[in-house]
């Protein structure tokens, strides 16, 4: 298969284009192919979970078109150039990673070549499924429809008043509760007061 193409659409995000880029486009074909998919199956089929973000996850949506904005693409960052491919219908899944070795076998396709990042832009192009990649059987340890939910159910949380969408609210007792309000969140609030300091300085060194 021709991945120039697939290339030239991960990197137009980018003006350039990285060896996690390629990396991207490769393992998402590769994840594809397991499941049994020549080309990415329509009306949200697939569900891509990758494990970084970047421009290895550009590479992924090029070559899978799955993206956030649709709901098929989503992010658990374990720091890691790998990705889960799930068949939605099917809901057989495969965790598909980089080999251990693969930057050194880059050099093996590219011996002409002893820089290593321009070894692996070159290499990854070329080098071989079965070279490149770890592909096993998993299965989700939250469930498909979890994951998936339904569309347009929402509620409110009773603490914040916030809505809540997808099914992601936590019910405890009679008390319906977004994530934020029962867990903590990853942000904390600010008081007014500081809110109003940062304006006022910013201002201030504008003058």
């Amino acid at each position: 298969m021709d991945i120039q193409p697939l290339l030239e659409k991960s990197a137009s995000d980018h003006n350039h284009l990285c060896p996690r880029q390629i990396l991207g486009v490769r393992l998402g074909l590769a994840g594809m192919n397991a499941l049994g998919f020549a080309e990415p199956p329509a009306k949200k089929r697939l569900l891509l979970i990758s494990e970084t973000d970047g421009c290895f996850v550009d590479g992924l949506s090029a070559a899978t078109n799955c993206t956030v904005g649709h709901r098929t693409l989503r992010v658990e960052d374990y720091g890691k150039t790998a990705a889960v491919f799930v068949d939605t219908v099917t809901e057989q899944a495969v965790r598909v990673a980089p080999a251990l070795d693969v930057r050194q076998k880059a050099y093996v396709y590219a011996s002409n070549e002893p820089r290593h990042y321009f070894a692996q832009m070159q290499a990854y192009q070329v080098m071989p499924d079965d070279e490149m990649f770890t592909v096993r059987a998993v299965t989700l340890s939250t469930s498909l429809a979890s994951i998936l939910s339904r569309p347009g159910l929402r509620v409110e949380c009773d603490i914040c008043g916030e809505e809540i969408m997808n099914e992601r609210e936590i019910r405890q007792g009679e008390k319906t509760l977004c994530l934020a309000c029962t867990q903590g969140g990853y942000y904390q609030a600010v008081e007014q007061s500081t809110i109003q300091y940062y304006i006022c300085q910013t201002e201030n060194s504008a003058l």
